[in-house]
């Protein structure tokens, strides 16, 4: 009996904990997303993944094109370098119509946790290779124009996720050399 609540016990500190995904967003239609987007905040349970220019996850999601597969081609500015560097990634579709796959800084899973498609979208990501989990998330808008509303929205989804998460960089307040 000791083992087993020993085991138990050691399961819900030890265990992965994955983030999921709103019943409304299963339903997500790609095809919505396509088009430009600026990043307005952005979160991370750990503060080393946003806090310099240079940082690993400080990228800025310009712009969401589906392709006919219903994968998602992701054009990213990030500075390296002193410079503000375009790249394109492939989020490859998976079972669970709003997670995908991405191989950016190694295996991870992006998630879209909730958009109106018309002018917010809240997208997480996950890293899954290494043993500390990490997840980044962002606030994203059709415009450079942020809404007070949808930001507390975002502040609450985050509350809901199952590691701590704060916002560590609001590029409504500062302005940002690789943003635009």
């Amino acid at each position: 009996m000791k083992c087993l609540l020993l085991a138990l016990g050691l399961t819900l500190i030890c265990g992965v904990h994955t983030i999921s995904v709103s019943q409304t967003m299963k339903d997500l239609e790609v095809q919505k997303l396509a088009g430009p987007w600026h990043s307005m905040v952005m979160a991370a349970s750990d503060p080393t993944l946003l806090e310099t220019e240079n940082a690993p996850m400080r990228i800025h999601i310009k712009e969401i094109q589906p392709t006919p597969k219903d994968n998602l081609e992701m054009v990213l500015l990030k500075m390296e370098n002193d410079r503000c560097v375009k790249r394109k990634i492939l989020a490859q579709k998976t079972e669970n119509p709003a997670e995908f796959k991405i191989s950016y800084l190694s295996e991870n899973k992006v998630f879209m946790m909730d958009t109106d498609y018309k002018t917010y979208l809240f997208i997480c990501m996950e890293n899954t290779t290494t043993s500390q989990q990490n997840v980044v998330c962002q606030y994203l808008a059709r415009t450079m124009k942020a809404d007070t509303e949808v930001m507390e929205k975002f502040k609450e989804l985050l509350k809901t996720l199952p590691q701590h998460i704060q916002v560590f960089l609001d590029l409504t307040q500062r302005e940002e050399r690789c943003r635009v």
